[in-house]
């Protein structure tokens, strides 16, 4: 059998499907990144890192068990919607039960491409539809990253696109040729900033 790195997604896909686990772990590491990129800009206005991308990555295995090949969408695609809506209905979930910062964060990050929003529908067995208000929060997404940007230094807004494009601190320190150390102050110093705008504070009130 090949390295299951070097299968492609429906080769991985089918063999899930036969229930080989080896196959699972690997679409799951695989699109591991994909948790991160929906994950961190909820993070940033001030959840919790480790519990929205576990909850993205429970997202990710129901996609990867519940993917119907014979609907011609592209997995990642599916997946992405899954991932996202899995952690909107636990920010959602959250805020319920108490004031949460993560209140109303779901305004801050629409990941889903328009293609993902369109092919959602074709599988509401995996409750991978799209909310209203990830479709409306599409352009003030952009324009209020765009506004934060000014507000901080060249290296945290370059910090800040690397954080958003889901990599890892090591991946980080090895672009920007920095201590993962700094890395992380940076990080830091974005939630403070980030915290203290009036645009952004909206977002966290209940």
């Amino acid at each position: 059998m090949k390295d299951d790195s070097k299968l492609s997604d429906a080769e991985l896909l089918a063999l899930v499907s036969a229930g080989n686990a080896d196959a699972e772990e690997a679409l799951a590491e695989r699109y591991s990144r994909l948790v991160r990129i929906c994950a961190r800009p909820l993070f940033l206005i001030g959840g919790d890192s480790e519990d929205l991308i576990q909850e993205g990555m429970l997202g990710l295995l129901s996609a990867i068990r519940q993917y119907d090949p014979a609907s011609n969408v592209p997995f990642k695609a599916f997946a992405e919607v899954c991932i996202s809506n899995r952690i909107y209905s636990a920010i959602k979930s959250a805020s319920r039960q108490k004031h949460s910062p993560l209140n109303s964060g779901i305004s801050l990050d629409s990941i889903l491409s328009e293609e993902s929003q369109t092919q959602a529908s074709s599988y509401p067995e995996a409750n991978c539809r799209v909310t209203e208000e990830q479709v409306l929060a599409r352009e003030s997404e952009q324009e209020l990253l765009s506004a934060f940007t000014r507000y901080l230094s060249a290296f945290e807004a370059r910090v800040l696109r690397l954080y958003l494009s889901g990599l890892s601190y090591a991946e980080m320190a090895a672009e920007t040729n920095k201590p993962e150390k700094s890395i992380d102050n940076a990080v830091q110093r974005i939630r403070r900033k980030l915290a203290r705008l009036p645009n952004f504070s909206d977002f966290s009130k209940s």
